[in-house]
Protein backbone atom coordinates (compact mmCIF):
# COMPACT_ATOMS: atom_id res chain seq x y z
CA UNK A 1 0.00 0.00 0.00
CA UNK A 2 2.84 2.35 0.91
CA UNK A 3 4.56 1.56 -2.34
CA UNK A 4 1.36 2.27 -4.22
CA UNK A 5 1.06 5.66 -2.54
CA UNK A 6 4.69 6.43 -3.35
CA UNK A 7 4.11 5.53 -6.99
CA UNK A 8 0.99 7.72 -7.15
CA UNK A 9 2.85 10.59 -5.51
CA UNK A 10 5.73 10.20 -7.93
CA UNK A 11 3.36 10.18 -10.90
CA UNK A 12 1.72 13.36 -9.61
CA UNK A 13 5.08 15.07 -9.32
CA UNK A 14 6.00 13.96 -12.83
CA UNK A 15 2.66 15.22 -14.13
CA UNK A 16 3.18 18.57 -12.47
CA UNK A 17 6.68 18.84 -13.86
CA UNK A 18 5.48 17.87 -17.32
CA UNK A 19 2.75 20.51 -17.09
CA UNK A 20 5.30 23.10 -16.04
CA UNK A 21 7.67 22.12 -18.85
CA UNK A 22 4.87 22.13 -21.40
CA UNK A 23 3.83 25.61 -20.27
CA UNK A 24 7.38 26.82 -20.57
CA UNK A 25 7.73 25.17 -23.96
CA UNK A 26 4.47 26.75 -25.16
CA UNK A 27 5.57 30.18 -23.96
CA UNK A 28 8.89 29.71 -25.75
CA UNK A 29 7.03 29.24 -29.04
CA UNK A 30 5.58 32.77 -28.87
CA UNK A 31 6.96 34.78 -31.77
CA UNK A 32 8.80 38.04 -31.17
CA UNK A 33 7.50 40.21 -34.01
CA UNK A 34 8.98 43.46 -35.26
CA UNK A 35 6.03 45.32 -36.76
CA UNK A 36 6.95 47.85 -39.42
CA UNK A 37 4.07 50.29 -39.22
CA UNK A 38 3.57 52.66 -42.19
CA UNK A 39 1.55 54.96 -39.92
CA UNK A 40 4.18 55.20 -37.17
CA UNK A 41 4.90 58.89 -37.77
CA UNK A 42 1.28 59.96 -38.22
CA UNK A 43 -0.17 62.47 -35.79
CA UNK A 44 -3.77 61.30 -35.52
CA UNK A 45 -4.98 64.85 -34.94
CA UNK A 46 -4.13 65.56 -38.58
CA UNK A 47 -6.96 65.85 -41.06
CA UNK A 48 -7.48 62.98 -43.49
CA UNK A 49 -7.46 64.69 -46.89
CA UNK A 50 -9.71 63.06 -49.47
CA UNK A 51 -7.91 62.65 -52.81
CA UNK A 52 -8.53 61.31 -56.29
CA UNK A 53 -5.20 60.72 -57.99
CA UNK A 54 -6.44 59.60 -61.42
CA UNK A 55 -9.12 61.28 -63.58
CA UNK A 56 -9.62 62.48 -67.15
CA UNK A 57 -11.16 65.33 -69.11
CA UNK A 58 -12.10 66.10 -72.70
CA UNK A 59 -8.46 67.03 -73.36
CA UNK A 60 -7.85 63.30 -73.86
CA UNK A 61 -10.66 60.74 -73.85
CA UNK A 62 -12.90 62.11 -71.10
CA UNK A 63 -16.50 63.03 -71.77
CA UNK A 64 -16.72 66.03 -69.44
CA UNK A 65 -14.65 69.19 -69.33
CA UNK A 66 -12.01 70.17 -66.80
CA UNK A 67 -14.47 72.68 -65.36
CA UNK A 68 -17.16 69.98 -65.02
CA UNK A 69 -14.82 67.52 -63.37
CA UNK A 70 -13.35 69.98 -60.88
CA UNK A 71 -16.74 71.31 -59.80
CA UNK A 72 -18.16 67.81 -59.40
CA UNK A 73 -15.29 66.55 -57.27
CA UNK A 74 -15.26 69.73 -55.21
CA UNK A 75 -18.96 69.18 -54.47
CA UNK A 76 -18.13 65.62 -53.34
CA UNK A 77 -15.78 67.04 -50.74
CA UNK A 78 -12.42 66.27 -52.28
CA UNK A 79 -9.43 68.11 -50.86
CA UNK A 80 -6.91 66.93 -53.46
CA UNK A 81 -7.57 66.39 -57.14
CA UNK A 82 -5.43 65.12 -60.00
CA UNK A 83 -6.28 65.53 -63.67
CA UNK A 84 -4.16 62.82 -65.25
CA UNK A 85 -5.13 62.93 -68.91
CA UNK A 86 -3.50 60.48 -71.28
CA UNK A 87 -0.09 61.78 -72.31
CA UNK A 88 -0.71 65.31 -70.94
CA UNK A 89 0.88 66.54 -67.72
CA UNK A 90 -1.24 68.74 -65.45
CA UNK A 91 0.65 72.04 -65.40
CA UNK A 92 -2.26 74.35 -64.69
CA UNK A 93 -6.04 74.49 -64.39
CA UNK A 94 -6.45 77.92 -65.95
CA UNK A 95 -4.57 77.86 -69.26
CA UNK A 96 -5.88 76.19 -72.42
CA UNK A 97 -5.32 72.45 -72.30
CA UNK A 98 -3.00 70.80 -74.80
CA UNK A 99 -4.09 67.78 -76.84
CA UNK A 100 -2.41 64.99 -78.77
CA UNK A 101 -4.07 65.61 -82.11
CA UNK A 102 -3.82 62.09 -83.49
CA UNK A 103 -5.35 60.65 -80.33
CA UNK A 104 -7.97 63.37 -79.97
CA UNK A 105 -9.15 63.05 -83.57
CA UNK A 106 -10.02 59.36 -83.16
CA UNK A 107 -11.49 59.88 -79.68
CA UNK A 108 -13.78 62.58 -81.03
CA UNK A 109 -14.97 60.28 -83.81
CA UNK A 110 -16.21 57.97 -81.08
CA UNK A 111 -17.61 60.75 -78.89
CA UNK A 112 -18.36 63.74 -81.09
CA UNK A 113 -19.30 67.15 -79.81
CA UNK A 114 -16.92 67.33 -76.85
CA UNK A 115 -15.44 70.70 -75.99
CA UNK A 116 -12.42 71.69 -73.92
CA UNK A 117 -13.11 74.17 -71.14
CA UNK A 118 -10.44 75.15 -68.60
CA UNK A 119 -10.95 77.38 -65.59
CA UNK A 120 -10.41 81.09 -65.18
CA UNK A 121 -8.65 82.68 -62.22
CA UNK A 122 -12.06 83.88 -61.10
CA UNK A 123 -15.36 82.63 -62.41
CA UNK A 124 -18.82 81.30 -61.71
CA UNK A 125 -19.79 77.65 -61.28
CA UNK A 126 -22.64 76.01 -63.11
CA UNK A 127 -24.64 76.40 -59.88
CA UNK A 128 -23.98 80.12 -59.73
CA UNK A 129 -21.37 80.18 -56.96
CA UNK A 130 -18.16 82.12 -57.35
CA UNK A 131 -14.91 80.23 -57.66
CA UNK A 132 -11.25 81.19 -57.52
CA UNK A 133 -7.99 79.53 -58.50
CA UNK A 134 -5.13 80.78 -56.34
CA UNK A 135 -1.44 79.99 -56.02
CA UNK A 136 -0.01 79.74 -52.53
CA UNK A 137 3.63 78.82 -51.87
CA UNK A 138 3.88 77.32 -55.34
CA UNK A 139 0.74 75.17 -55.09
CA UNK A 140 -2.52 75.75 -56.96
CA UNK A 141 -5.84 75.58 -55.13
CA UNK A 142 -9.48 75.83 -56.19
CA UNK A 143 -12.19 77.04 -53.87
CA UNK A 144 -15.78 78.29 -54.06
CA UNK A 145 -17.56 81.13 -52.31
CA UNK A 146 -21.25 80.69 -51.53
CA UNK A 147 -23.90 83.39 -51.85
CA UNK A 148 -23.63 84.16 -48.13
CA UNK A 149 -19.92 84.89 -48.57
CA UNK A 150 -18.67 81.76 -46.84
CA UNK A 151 -15.52 80.30 -48.37
CA UNK A 152 -15.23 76.55 -48.87
CA UNK A 153 -12.21 74.33 -48.48
CA UNK A 154 -9.28 74.75 -50.84
CA UNK A 155 -8.78 71.80 -53.20
CA UNK A 156 -5.15 71.13 -54.13
CA UNK A 157 -4.07 70.50 -57.74
CA UNK A 158 -1.64 67.59 -57.88
CA UNK A 159 1.26 68.90 -59.97
CA UNK A 160 2.24 67.15 -63.20
CA UNK A 161 -0.30 64.36 -62.86
CA UNK A 162 -0.40 62.25 -66.02
CA UNK A 163 -1.37 58.81 -67.29
CA UNK A 164 1.60 57.70 -69.32
CA UNK A 165 1.65 55.43 -72.38
CA UNK A 166 -1.40 57.17 -73.89
CA UNK A 167 -1.65 55.09 -77.04
CA UNK A 168 -0.70 51.76 -75.53
CA UNK A 169 -2.65 49.11 -77.36
CA UNK A 170 -2.91 46.94 -74.24
CA UNK A 171 -3.39 49.56 -71.54
CA UNK A 172 0.07 49.35 -69.96
CA UNK A 173 -0.78 52.52 -68.08
CA UNK A 174 1.36 54.24 -65.46
CA UNK A 175 0.21 57.21 -63.45
CA UNK A 176 2.87 59.62 -62.26
CA UNK A 177 2.96 62.87 -60.31
CA UNK A 178 5.23 65.71 -59.15
CA UNK A 179 7.67 65.75 -62.12
CA UNK A 180 7.13 67.05 -65.64
CA UNK A 181 7.52 63.86 -67.64
CA UNK A 182 5.54 62.29 -70.46
CA UNK A 183 3.81 65.32 -71.97
CA UNK A 184 3.02 64.49 -75.61
CA UNK A 185 4.86 61.15 -75.58
CA UNK A 186 2.87 58.48 -77.41
CA UNK A 187 3.26 54.72 -77.61
CA UNK A 188 4.07 52.53 -74.63
CA UNK A 189 2.64 49.14 -75.59
CA UNK A 190 3.59 46.74 -72.75
CA UNK A 191 6.27 49.23 -71.68
CA UNK A 192 5.90 50.04 -67.99
CA UNK A 193 9.60 50.51 -67.42
CA UNK A 194 10.30 53.59 -69.56
CA UNK A 195 7.97 55.97 -67.67
CA UNK A 196 8.64 54.40 -64.27
CA UNK A 197 12.40 54.70 -64.74
CA UNK A 198 12.21 58.27 -66.05
CA UNK A 199 9.97 59.41 -63.20
CA UNK A 200 12.25 57.70 -60.70
CA UNK A 201 15.31 59.52 -62.05
CA UNK A 202 13.51 62.88 -61.97
CA UNK A 203 12.38 62.44 -58.35
CA UNK A 204 8.65 61.87 -58.85
CA UNK A 205 6.29 59.06 -57.89
CA UNK A 206 4.41 56.56 -60.02
CA UNK A 207 1.99 53.67 -59.72
CA UNK A 208 0.92 50.75 -61.91
CA UNK A 209 -2.67 51.42 -62.97
CA UNK A 210 -5.47 48.82 -62.95
CA UNK A 211 -3.16 45.82 -63.58
CA UNK A 212 -6.10 43.49 -64.22
CA UNK A 213 -6.75 45.30 -67.48
CA UNK A 214 -3.23 44.63 -68.77
CA UNK A 215 -3.01 41.04 -67.53
CA UNK A 216 -6.61 40.25 -68.57
CA UNK A 217 -7.22 38.84 -65.09
CA UNK A 218 -10.43 40.88 -65.13
CA UNK A 219 -11.85 38.32 -67.59
CA UNK A 220 -11.61 35.44 -65.13
CA UNK A 221 -14.76 34.20 -63.44
CA UNK A 222 -13.40 33.54 -59.97
CA UNK A 223 -10.54 34.54 -57.71
CA UNK A 224 -8.93 31.08 -57.79
CA UNK A 225 -8.25 31.37 -61.52
CA UNK A 226 -6.97 34.95 -61.46
CA UNK A 227 -3.21 35.30 -61.01
CA UNK A 228 -2.61 31.57 -60.86
CA UNK A 229 0.57 30.02 -62.30
CA UNK A 230 -0.36 31.05 -65.82
CA UNK A 231 0.14 34.70 -64.77
CA UNK A 232 3.72 34.22 -63.62
CA UNK A 233 5.16 36.43 -66.39
CA UNK A 234 3.01 39.39 -65.40
CA UNK A 235 3.61 38.98 -61.68
CA UNK A 236 7.36 38.76 -62.20
CA UNK A 237 7.31 41.78 -64.48
CA UNK A 238 5.57 43.93 -61.87
CA UNK A 239 7.70 42.68 -58.98
CA UNK A 240 10.95 43.39 -60.79
CA UNK A 241 9.81 46.93 -61.53
CA UNK A 242 8.97 47.56 -57.88
CA UNK A 243 12.30 46.16 -56.72
CA UNK A 244 14.24 48.22 -59.26
CA UNK A 245 12.43 51.54 -58.84
CA UNK A 246 11.49 52.52 -55.25
CA UNK A 247 9.52 55.56 -56.45
CA UNK A 248 6.92 53.28 -58.03
CA UNK A 249 4.86 53.01 -54.87
CA UNK A 250 2.71 50.03 -55.86
CA UNK A 251 -0.50 49.24 -57.71
CA UNK A 252 -4.09 50.34 -58.11
CA UNK A 253 -6.31 47.73 -56.42
CA UNK A 254 -9.81 49.19 -56.77
CA UNK A 255 -10.87 51.70 -59.40
CA UNK A 256 -13.78 52.75 -61.57
CA UNK A 257 -16.41 50.54 -59.97
CA UNK A 258 -14.06 47.60 -59.32
CA UNK A 259 -14.92 45.51 -62.35
CA UNK A 260 -11.50 45.29 -64.01
CA UNK A 261 -9.68 45.49 -60.63
CA UNK A 262 -11.81 42.97 -58.75
CA UNK A 263 -8.99 40.39 -58.63
CA UNK A 264 -6.14 42.84 -58.14
CA UNK A 265 -6.26 42.51 -54.35
CA UNK A 266 -5.10 38.95 -54.94
CA UNK A 267 -2.21 40.28 -57.04
CA UNK A 268 -1.41 42.72 -54.22
CA UNK A 269 -1.24 39.86 -51.71
CA UNK A 270 0.96 37.77 -54.00
CA UNK A 271 3.37 40.66 -54.43
CA UNK A 272 3.42 41.30 -50.68
CA UNK A 273 4.18 37.64 -50.01
CA UNK A 274 7.06 37.75 -52.48
CA UNK A 275 8.48 41.19 -51.71
CA UNK A 276 7.72 41.93 -48.05
CA UNK A 277 10.48 39.57 -46.86
CA UNK A 278 12.91 41.81 -48.76
CA UNK A 279 11.50 44.85 -46.96
CA UNK A 280 9.63 46.14 -50.02
CA UNK A 281 6.19 47.41 -49.03
CA UNK A 282 3.81 47.38 -52.00
CA UNK A 283 1.38 50.25 -51.51
CA UNK A 284 -2.20 50.11 -52.75
CA UNK A 285 -4.20 53.04 -54.07
CA UNK A 286 -7.81 53.36 -55.19
CA UNK A 287 -9.03 55.91 -57.72
CA UNK A 288 -12.08 56.72 -59.80
CA UNK A 289 -10.20 56.82 -63.12
CA UNK A 290 -13.26 58.87 -63.99
CA UNK A 291 -13.75 59.81 -67.64
CA UNK A 292 -16.99 61.58 -66.79
CA UNK A 293 -18.70 63.19 -63.82
CA UNK A 294 -20.90 60.12 -63.49
CA UNK A 295 -17.89 57.99 -62.55
CA UNK A 296 -16.47 60.46 -60.03
CA UNK A 297 -16.14 59.50 -56.36
CA UNK A 298 -15.93 55.76 -56.89
CA UNK A 299 -12.39 55.09 -55.65
CA UNK A 300 -10.19 57.49 -53.69
CA UNK A 301 -7.52 57.77 -51.01
CA UNK A 302 -7.37 59.43 -47.61
CA UNK A 303 -4.05 61.19 -47.11
CA UNK A 304 -2.68 61.63 -43.58
CA UNK A 305 -0.81 64.94 -43.62
CA UNK A 306 -0.17 67.94 -41.35
CA UNK A 307 -1.27 70.38 -44.09
CA UNK A 308 -2.63 70.19 -47.62
CA UNK A 309 0.47 70.88 -49.73
CA UNK A 310 2.04 69.03 -52.64
CA UNK A 311 5.27 68.51 -50.66
CA UNK A 312 3.35 66.85 -47.83
CA UNK A 313 1.37 64.83 -50.35
CA UNK A 314 4.50 63.46 -51.98
CA UNK A 315 5.96 62.47 -48.61
CA UNK A 316 2.66 60.91 -47.55
CA UNK A 317 2.45 58.81 -50.71
CA UNK A 318 6.11 57.78 -50.61
CA UNK A 319 5.79 56.61 -46.99
CA UNK A 320 2.45 54.82 -47.36
CA UNK A 321 0.70 57.12 -44.89
CA UNK A 322 -2.72 56.82 -46.47
CA UNK A 323 -5.73 54.57 -46.82
CA UNK A 324 -7.28 53.40 -50.07
CA UNK A 325 -11.08 53.51 -50.20
CA UNK A 326 -13.89 52.70 -52.61
CA UNK A 327 -17.65 52.90 -52.79
CA UNK A 328 -17.66 49.69 -54.82
CA UNK A 329 -16.72 46.08 -54.20
CA UNK A 330 -17.01 43.82 -57.23
CA UNK A 331 -15.30 40.57 -56.22
CA UNK A 332 -17.90 37.83 -55.83
CA UNK A 333 -15.79 35.68 -53.50
CA UNK A 334 -14.94 38.59 -51.20
CA UNK A 335 -18.60 39.55 -50.98
CA UNK A 336 -19.60 35.98 -50.15
CA UNK A 337 -17.05 35.92 -47.33
CA UNK A 338 -18.28 39.25 -45.97
CA UNK A 339 -21.89 38.10 -46.25
CA UNK A 340 -21.25 34.83 -44.40
CA UNK A 341 -19.58 36.70 -41.56
CA UNK A 342 -22.20 39.45 -41.33
CA UNK A 343 -25.15 37.06 -41.45
CA UNK A 344 -23.80 35.62 -38.19
CA UNK A 345 -22.30 38.68 -36.55
CA UNK A 346 -23.57 41.80 -38.30
CA UNK A 347 -26.18 44.41 -37.54
CA UNK A 348 -29.65 44.22 -39.05
CA UNK A 349 -28.62 46.91 -41.51
CA UNK A 350 -25.55 44.93 -42.61
CA UNK A 351 -27.55 41.72 -42.95
CA UNK A 352 -30.17 43.45 -45.09
CA UNK A 353 -27.48 44.88 -47.37
CA UNK A 354 -25.84 41.46 -47.77
CA UNK A 355 -29.20 39.83 -48.52
CA UNK A 356 -29.66 42.35 -51.32
CA UNK A 357 -26.19 41.68 -52.75
CA UNK A 358 -26.47 37.89 -52.57
CA UNK A 359 -29.91 37.96 -54.20
CA UNK A 360 -28.55 40.05 -57.06
CA UNK A 361 -25.50 37.79 -57.37
CA UNK A 362 -27.74 34.73 -57.63
CA UNK A 363 -29.06 36.26 -60.87
CA UNK A 364 -25.88 37.98 -62.01
CA UNK A 365 -22.52 36.61 -60.85
CA UNK A 366 -20.87 39.99 -61.53
CA UNK A 367 -23.27 41.98 -59.34
CA UNK A 368 -21.36 44.21 -56.95
CA UNK A 369 -21.83 46.13 -53.74
CA UNK A 370 -22.12 49.82 -54.55
CA UNK A 371 -22.69 52.43 -51.85
CA UNK A 372 -24.72 55.56 -52.38
CA UNK A 373 -23.15 58.97 -52.86
CA UNK A 374 -24.08 60.19 -49.38
CA UNK A 375 -21.92 58.04 -47.13
CA UNK A 376 -18.14 57.81 -47.29
CA UNK A 377 -16.34 54.51 -46.86
CA UNK A 378 -15.57 53.66 -43.21
CA UNK A 379 -13.05 55.87 -41.44
CA UNK A 380 -9.96 54.57 -39.73
CA UNK A 381 -9.54 57.19 -37.05
CA UNK A 382 -6.37 55.77 -35.57
CA UNK A 383 -3.93 52.88 -35.94
CA UNK A 384 -2.18 51.68 -32.78
CA UNK A 385 0.69 49.20 -32.72
CA UNK A 386 1.67 47.55 -29.44
CA UNK A 387 4.87 45.80 -30.44
CA UNK A 388 5.62 44.62 -26.91
CA UNK A 389 2.43 42.54 -26.99
CA UNK A 390 2.38 41.92 -30.75
CA UNK A 391 -0.94 43.68 -31.27
CA UNK A 392 -2.35 45.99 -33.95
CA UNK A 393 -5.63 47.77 -33.32
CA UNK A 394 -7.85 50.08 -35.36
CA UNK A 395 -10.17 52.80 -34.11
CA UNK A 396 -12.85 52.84 -36.80
CA UNK A 397 -16.22 54.40 -37.50
CA UNK A 398 -18.92 53.61 -40.05
CA UNK A 399 -17.87 49.96 -40.14
CA UNK A 400 -19.83 46.74 -40.32
CA UNK A 401 -16.74 44.61 -39.83
CA UNK A 402 -12.93 44.55 -39.96
CA UNK A 403 -11.10 41.75 -41.74
CA UNK A 404 -7.38 40.93 -41.30
CA UNK A 405 -5.46 39.28 -44.13
CA UNK A 406 -2.04 37.63 -44.38
CA UNK A 407 -0.65 35.35 -47.07
CA UNK A 408 -3.71 36.20 -49.13
CA UNK A 409 -6.14 34.66 -46.63
CA UNK A 410 -8.44 35.94 -43.93
CA UNK A 411 -6.89 35.18 -40.54
CA UNK A 412 -9.09 37.18 -38.16
CA UNK A 413 -12.06 39.52 -37.71
CA UNK A 414 -12.40 42.45 -35.35
CA UNK A 415 -10.83 45.79 -34.52
CA UNK A 416 -7.77 44.28 -32.84
CA UNK A 417 -5.34 41.64 -34.08
CA UNK A 418 -3.13 39.73 -31.65
CA UNK A 419 -0.41 38.28 -33.86
CA UNK A 420 0.44 35.60 -31.28
CA UNK A 421 -3.03 34.12 -31.69
CA UNK A 422 -2.46 33.50 -35.40
CA UNK A 423 1.27 32.78 -35.66
CA UNK A 424 0.65 29.66 -37.76
CA UNK A 425 -1.22 31.70 -40.39
CA UNK A 426 0.98 34.79 -40.61
CA UNK A 427 3.66 35.42 -43.19
CA UNK A 428 5.68 38.59 -43.67
CA UNK A 429 2.79 41.04 -43.58
CA UNK A 430 -0.73 41.68 -42.39
CA UNK A 431 -3.25 44.18 -43.71
CA UNK A 432 -6.79 45.14 -42.79
CA UNK A 433 -9.99 45.90 -44.68
CA UNK A 434 -12.87 47.82 -43.12
CA UNK A 435 -16.25 47.21 -44.76
CA UNK A 436 -19.39 49.24 -44.14
CA UNK A 437 -22.38 50.97 -45.64
CA UNK A 438 -20.23 53.53 -47.47
CA UNK A 439 -17.95 50.94 -49.07
CA UNK A 440 -14.54 49.59 -48.15
CA UNK A 441 -11.31 51.04 -46.74
CA UNK A 442 -7.91 49.35 -47.00
CA UNK A 443 -4.92 49.88 -44.75
CA UNK A 444 -1.44 49.65 -46.16
CA UNK A 445 0.44 46.49 -45.22
CA UNK A 446 2.23 46.11 -41.90
CA UNK A 447 5.48 44.29 -42.63
CA UNK A 448 6.64 41.71 -40.10
CA UNK A 449 10.13 40.58 -39.18
CA UNK A 450 10.74 37.60 -36.89
CA UNK A 451 12.79 34.44 -36.59
CA UNK A 452 11.57 31.90 -39.11
CA UNK A 453 9.83 34.46 -41.33
CA UNK A 454 9.44 33.52 -45.02
CA UNK A 455 12.30 34.39 -47.34
CA UNK A 456 11.95 36.66 -50.35
CA UNK A 457 11.15 35.19 -53.75
CA UNK A 458 13.89 36.13 -56.22
CA UNK A 459 12.56 36.39 -59.75
CA UNK A 460 15.05 38.89 -61.10
CA UNK A 461 16.28 36.60 -63.87
CA UNK A 462 12.96 36.69 -65.72
CA UNK A 463 12.96 38.31 -69.17
CA UNK A 464 10.51 41.07 -70.08
CA UNK A 465 9.56 40.97 -73.75
CA UNK A 466 8.02 44.45 -73.94
CA UNK A 467 10.52 45.64 -76.57
CA UNK A 468 9.33 42.97 -78.98
CA UNK A 469 5.69 43.55 -78.10
CA UNK A 470 5.88 47.30 -78.60
CA UNK A 471 8.20 47.85 -81.56
CA UNK A 472 5.77 47.45 -84.46
CA UNK A 473 2.60 49.02 -82.99
CA UNK A 474 4.43 51.90 -81.30
CA UNK A 475 6.44 52.74 -84.39
CA UNK A 476 3.22 52.97 -86.39
CA UNK A 477 1.44 54.96 -83.67
CA UNK A 478 4.26 57.49 -83.39
CA UNK A 479 4.38 57.92 -87.14
CA UNK A 480 0.65 58.55 -87.36
CA UNK A 481 0.53 60.81 -84.31
CA UNK A 482 3.09 63.17 -85.83
CA UNK A 483 1.21 63.62 -89.10
CA UNK A 484 0.00 67.25 -89.34
CA UNK A 485 -3.21 66.17 -91.05
CA UNK A 486 -4.70 65.18 -87.67
CA UNK A 487 -4.21 68.65 -86.26
CA UNK A 488 -5.89 70.14 -89.33
CA UNK A 489 -8.78 67.67 -89.15
CA UNK A 490 -9.29 68.14 -85.40
CA UNK A 491 -9.30 71.92 -85.66
CA UNK A 492 -11.72 71.67 -88.60
CA UNK A 493 -14.06 69.44 -86.58
CA UNK A 494 -13.93 71.84 -83.62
Amino acid sequence: MKNTKKIVSLLCVVALLMGTFSTVAFAATDVDYTIINPYEDVDWSWKQYKADLHTHTTASDGRDTLKDMIETNYDYGFDIYAVSDHGLTSRTWTDSQDVIYGLKFFVDLRTPGTEIVALEQEGVTFDGDKYNVVTENGDDYYYQTAEDGSVGNKMLRVPYAIENNPTSLNNAHVNSWFVDYGHGLVGGTSDYETPIKAVDELGGLSVINHPGEYTNARDEDCTADAYDDSYEYYITKFENLLLEYPSCIGIDINSKGDSRTRFDRKLWDIMLMDLAPAGRRVAAIATSDAHSTGAAYTGYTRMLMPANTSANLQDCMANGQFFAASRCLGNHDELVEYANYLFKNGSDEAKAAMVDVTERQSKDYDAKYEADYVTDAPYINKVAVDEANDKISLDVSGEWCVRWISNGKTIAWGNELDLDDYSDDIGSYVRAEVFGEGGITYTQAFLLEYDGAPESENKSDAVDFWLLASFIPDTLVRFLAEMPIFKILWEWLN
